[in-house]
């Protein structure tokens, strides 16, 4: 899944390939803005990114179906 985050104060966002489900990410963020911590999620790489809760702008949840290549209608 592709999770976009969107950080106060920067042009660029951060995109995320992770294989954790929506849900999942949803309660993590949910839970870091609550209690002004650290939002922290795992990419399709086993690494860690961290943004501080209060600088984080917009999360954007893509679809959980991998990306369809080629020009076929399917």
């Amino acid at each position: 899944m592709e999770v976009k985050i969107g950080v106060q104060s920067s042009p660029r966002e951060l995109i995320v390939e992770t294989e954790t489900e929506a849900e999942e990410v949803e309660r993590a963020l949910t839970a870091a803005l609550a209690d002004g911590s650290v939002f922290a999620i795992r990419d399709d790489k086993n690494g860690k990114i961290l943004v501080p809760a209060d600088k984080i702008a917009y999360v954007e949840l893509g679809s959980s179906e991998p990306r369809r290549i080629g020009f076929g209608n399917l």
